[in-house]
């Protein structure tokens, strides 16, 4: 990633930062030193002065069109209220790659994932303490969305349900549930078709299985499966996140179309605070103050806009006839809540690894 010009006005200014080069310079000094890579970032303190302070913000790939709408808002807010200046430097990738990131150093005050068990996986390393999703409004969930079919346009293989997926030769790219939040959420919206309507399990990994097979390649995020699809013209269909096919739809893509399955998973993104750097860094009252302003109207109107669900109610009821109805919206606590659901599919060697060992 590049470095936004710097000749902004610093209250306006949002930068992004090397991953790559982040950890290569953390884990060049940590290992002369003989310091776990993750101790030394989240232990270095950066001086923040009386009229200036940085924020570090990591999210999934998918959110950055609207937070480069929020950003700029909330550094307006801050400064009308505050009479100080943020720089929010911003980092987006494959949500469970990030959440490895932020492990292994990767600067972090503000985490916001594709779905709880990465958010978990940072806790568990003891950068973000327990109870993280009590600590904001709606169980620090920010936005939400479904899983669309996205076709190619005029929809000439006739896509029209989760079933026609499993058909002989229909190409599918969804990413890898391994790397990418969005592929745990197709593969799950996969599974519930079938639970969800009164079909066993069996049935569930016989559909599951066909569908995979129909799976050339598993990219690693959302982002580079829609370059596949696009950019790159493989596939038939692309499972992707309704947000992402909708922001599509608004910058010009004409090629293709999608369907909303009427039987779907609420994908719920969470946000959470990473204490242990914002309490050396000084900047826990502004990175608080950030992740709130994110549920305001004024804020769920921008997730709105590039086709995220609002969770704010106000806003849902403001923008319900922009999004297609589902007729059975399903939830991660339908399917036995995310410790059940990463033990029984995504764990090495569960169901999603079975079923990818036979996909030839």
């Amino acid at each position: 990633m590049t470095h936004t010009n710097s000749n902004k006005p610093v209250s306006l200014e949002v930068r992004q930062f090397s991953l790559h080069t982040t950890l290569m310079l953390a884990a060049g000094v940590g290992l002369s030193l003989g310091i776990p890579v993750y101790a030394l970032a989240s232990s270095q303190l950066i001086s923040q002065k009386p009229n200036r302070v940085e924020l570090n913000l990591v999210s999934f790939s998918v959110t950055q069109s609207a937070y480069e709408k929020i950003i700029p808002q909330f550094v307006a807010k801050w400064k009308r209220e505050k009479g100080q200046d943020v720089v929010i430097r911003q980092s987006y990738g494959a949500s469970a790659a990030q959440a490895r990131a932020v492990i292994a150093g990767q600067p972090a005050d503000i985490i916001g994932l594709s779905l709880v068990p990465d958010i978990a996986e940072i806790q568990k390393a003891g950068l973000i303490k327990p109870g993280w999703e009590r600590e904001l409004d709606n169980r620090s969930i920010i936005t939400r969305s479904v899983v669309a079919i996205e076709t190619r346009a005029g929809n000439p293989k006739k896509i029209q349900t989760w079933g026609d997926l499993a058909k002989p030769g229909i190409k599918v790219i969804t990413p890898d549930p391994k790397t990418s939040g969005s592929a745990r959420w197709n593969f799950l919206g996969l599974w519930g078709s079938v639970t969800q309507v009164g079909n066993n399990e069996d049935k569930a990994i016989q559909f599951v299985s066909q569908v995979y097979k129909n799976v050339p390649l598993l990219p690693k995020s959302a982002r580079e499966a829609t370059d596949i699809f696009f950019k790159k013209n493989q596939g038939d269909v692309l499972l992707s996140y309704e947000n992402e096919v909708i922001y599509a739809k608004q910058r010009g893509e004409k090629n293709s179309s999608y369907i909303i399955p009427k039987v779907n998973i609420s994908i719920d993104n969470p946000i959470a605070i990473v204490d242990i750097n914002v309490d050396k860094r000084g900047t826990r009252e502004v990175a608080e103050a950030f992740a709130e302003f994110l549920f305001t109207p004024q804020a769920q109107r921008e997730f709105a806009k590039v086709g995220f669900r609002p969770v704010n109610q106000a806003v849902a009821k403001e923008v319900e006839n922009n999004f297609p109805k589902v007729n059975q919206l399903f939830s991660v606590i339908d399917l036995g809540g995310w410790d059940r659901v990463q033990k029984k599919f995504f764990d090495n060697g569960r169901i999603f690894d079975q079923i990818k060992g036979n996909r030839r």
